[in-house]
């Protein structure tokens, strides 16, 4: 019932804000006789806030459309060569009638963004598509609103995402650079380790940023709520069903809405201060600072609901059994062994004011890809930075992504050499590197002349 009376409350709102939002403009055209009277900044700073406060936010557009490949501007367009129920595929497509340019990007590596299912839409990661954009070739997973997949398509568990994710890469091929944000880390980790103990190619690199590989180290409020709370707690008290008004409608979701106050009451003050700021910005008529929290709160008050099943899951894997780490999540009926992965250099990215995925959580990765050589391994802090800012604002473009380019170069121009494979598999891995085998030992050559 909290979701149905949450749209209930939700529609008799917007008559609210869209008057609101009219009033606002009463007071602050310059051609209304209303913008002369006293307190009339006070007034429409007052319903503007109101306004943003009582809206409903839609999925915003990445509205990338031009970026800059070595000093010329060439034109962006979004394309999508895969779409699944619960995810497209879209591909960020360069494009230039400068020879020079064109000979440039044909060079320039591939990466495929992982972008998280963990609340906010992939829009979240437009900073680091547009930085990527001057000098990739870029993919990116857009996961869509569980409320508007209906209910016939049937359930989307967290063993469906790393098989999205393996066949993302396979669709894009051996030259791919792999870039995981926050929550998926882990499948990313599973699908690349499934792939290598099946004898497959593996991505070039990966790069891990401020996720919970393993999330027993520096836990945070995130972490103990999922730790302290037991899987029925989550199943009863945050799981609802999509209302009629919905394409998945009967669906069973954890509510974006519900995110959305748990993201707010991490930080309230926070959130309260940078409200009020806002209004002595639109008071001072400080346009630029304005355009900045609207900017910022168009994005991040935009939720998406997730599938209930993939959700409990991943508090059950990630959270409570810490299976990755412990070497006991089965998937689909093989063992995820991140020490099979021996063909990928691993970078991994933390923040140092993260309050998400704490210290030492994502950097555990180093210890469990046992396979691959430490001289292809890095680990990068990115000093002053929150959660957010390893990825998006002035320290992902200024620190942490001259870091991330300049290991994509490395191991794009310089394929690794597989060293030996681990000798001790897991019975259901032995299977399935033996039924794959002659398979593997005919790619191999493969990626040799490619490179």
């Amino acid at each position: 019932m909290l979701y149905q009376w949450y749209e209930t409350q939700r529609a008799l709102m917007a008559p609210f804000s869209e008057f609101a939002s009219a009033a606002s403009k009463l007071y602050n055209h310059p051609l209304s006789p209303f913008t002369h009277t006293p307190l009339a900044q006070r007034v429409s700073a007052g319903l503007d806030l109101m306004h943003r406060l009582a809206k409903d936010y839609e999925k915003p557009e990445f509205g990338i459309r031009t970026t800059e490949v070595a000093g010329v501007e060439v034109a962006v367009q979004e394309q999508v060569p895969i779409t699944k129920p619960f995810c497209r595929l879209l591909r960020f497509k360069r494009f230039t009638d400068n020879q020079a340019v064109l000979d440039v990007m044909r060079q320039q590596p591939t990466v495929l963004v992982v972008a998280p299912l963990s609340g906010h839409h992939s829009t979240l990661l437009r900073d680091t598509v547009r930085c990527l954009l001057q000098d990739h070739k870029v993919f990116i997973t857009d996961w869509t609103d569980a409320r508007i997949v209906p209910a016939e398509v049937g359930p989307f568990h967290l063993n469906d995402y790393v098989a999205y994710v393996q066949e993302f890469i396979r669709y894009i091929g051996p030259e791919v650079h792999v870039i995981s944000v926050c929550q998926p880390t882990v499948p990313v980790l599973a699908a690349v380790s499934l792939l290598a103990s099946a004898g497959e190619f593996t991505p070039r690199s990966l790069t891990m940023m401020g996720g919970p590989i393993d999330a027993r180290k520096s836990p945070t409020a995130v972490n103990n709520l999922a730790m302290n709370r037991s899987y029925e707690w989550f199943e009863n008290n945050v799981i609802y069903r999509v209302p009629p008004n919905f394409p998945g409608a009967g669906r069973r979701v954890y509510p974006g809405f519900l995110q959305h106050s748990g993201f707010v009451a991490m930080n309230p003050d926070r959130h309260l201060s940078s409200h009020y700021d806002y209004f002595l910005d639109l008071v001072r008529g400080d346009g630029d600072s304005a355009d900045s929290h609207r900017q910022f709160y168009d994005e991040y008050n935009a939720v998406l609901d997730m599938p209930a099943e993939y959700y409990l899951e991943t508090i059950k894997v990630v959270f409570q059994d810490f299976a990755l780490v412990n070497g006991t999540w089965d998937v689909n009926g093989s063992l995820v062994r991140p020490q099979d992965i021996t063909a990928s250099a691993l970078l991994t990215v933390e923040g140092e004011l993260d309050d998400i995925s704490g210290a030492g959580q994502t950097r555990a990765a180093h210890e469990l890809c046992t396979g691959v050589p430490k001289a292809h391994q890095k680990h990068f802090d990115a000093l002053g930075a929150g959660h957010y800012g390893i990825f998006s604002g002035r320290r992902w473009r200024e620190n942490v992504y001259p870091v991330v380019r300049e290991f994509i170069a490395k191991y794009d121009a310089a394929p690794l050499a597989a060293p030996p494979k681990p000798a001790r598999k897991a019975p259901a891995q032995v299977a399935v590197k033996t039924a794959t085998k002659p398979a593997a030992k005919a790619a191999r050559p493969a990626r040799r002349a490619k490179a």
